[in-house]
């Protein structure tokens, strides 16, 4: 298994991607650096070490141009020779299976669907966050590639969430539950109202209405919602997680007593990073396209860029693209029958 880093794509471009994408290759994951050669190599050793570092498990694939993170994402279609199009490509021919960018979003999305493409009757790939709770943990989608999703692409939604709670977080039988203001069939706007109801048709285990706070709780596995909607829930979620952490920073050095407190519970406060910081995680699945697309923070350090590549591993491991594909094609074939 292949994974190729778009080391020219984050806001601390090359140095991140790169040491992060030499640290999977350390831990055995196969991984094409996918940038400008020299630069990539002058990084390699400003690190510390050289091409081969990781074995023969890291490779330097040259891209001569970059898609910047200010720029226009359609700048994607004119530099043909981009690294988030070289990843692509690569996944494309078969030398790779799957992407980890933490460049432009915009520019990453355009790449996957027009070069590896999307999954037959996909017609919106959505990206899926994962959110801690109560009961381990919840897959939202869409968090920011559909702002005016209809309500038959959040039953594609539904469809990707299902299998990605199933295959990367274990969840036997996923509960999916759509977002809305209310828990009440009758809640919400006429979008969400025509959701529930085409919702009530997958063969999912579709739970109903839930709101904001379910996805904290541990009430349902999966939430689907449009990517407007799930976007103010994941930057609310990360600011508020990054907030708190600031507040227990500061409480923990106004004092001598506190700053000791603070060495007794560390193991604690370790363990309340691990659960809530977007680093550990890594990035987003963009669901919906023929392969592993991973879409990361553009500031994303080494150890979020290490934790993509994990991810990314995760969902080829588990044939999740496939899984996706055979049951998109089911329920359409399902409609058909209905239509006559």
């Amino acid at each position: 298994m292949q994974i190729a880093v778009d080391a020219m794509g984050g806001d601390t471009a090359p140095r991140s991607a790169v040491a992060g994408a030499a640290q999977a290759a350390a831990e055995g994951v196969r991984v094409s650096l996918v940038g400008d050669r020299c630069r990539l190599e002058s990084e390699l050793a400003s690190l510390g070490h050289d091409a081969s570092v990781g074995g023969s498990n890291l490779t330097i694939e040259h891209a001569a141009e970059v898609v910047a993170m200010d720029e226009r994402p359609i700048a994607v279609r004119q530099k043909r020779d981009a690294s988030i199009r070289v990843c692509a490509r690569l996944v494309k021919e078969g030398r790779a299976q799957a992407v980890v960018t933490a460049g432009n979003t915009g520019a990453a999305m355009i790449a996957a669907k027009t070069v590896i493409g999307s999954i037959p009757g996909v017609d919106r790939p959505a990206l899926a966050a994962v959110f801690p709770s109560h009961q381990g943990h919840t897959v939202i989608l869409d968090v920011g590639a559909n702002v005016n999703a209809k309500a038959a692409h959040l039953r594609q939604f539904a469809v990707m969430g299902h299998f990605y709670a199933q295959g990367v977080l274990g969840v036997a039988t996923p509960r999916v539950g759509l977002m809305s203001v209310g828990e009440e069939e009758g809640k919400g706007t006429e979008f969400t109202r025509e959701a529930f109801k085409v919702l009530q048709r997958t063969g999912l285990n579709f739970v109903g209405n839930v709101e904001g706070g379910d996805v904290f709780s541990g009430a349902v596995d999966v939430v689907v919602c449009d990517g407007f909607v799930g976007n103010v829930v994941l930057k609310s979620g990360e600011a508020l997680a990054g907030y708190l952490g600031s507040l227990m920073r500061e409480a923990m050095q106004s004092s001598w007593r506190n700053r000791l407190g603070y060495v007794l519970a560390r193991p604690a406060f370790d363990e309340y990073r691990s659960r809530t910081h977007w680093s550990e995680y890594g990035a987003v699945p963009l669901l919906g396209v023929r392969a592993g697309f991973f879409i990361a923070h553009g500031r994303s350090d080494a150890r979020a860029i290490r934790n993509a590549v994990r991810r990314a591993v995760e969902f080829c491991g588990a044939d999740l693209h496939h899984k996706i594909r055979d049951k998109v094609a089911e329920l359409h074939t399902q409609e058909e029958r209905l239509l006559g």
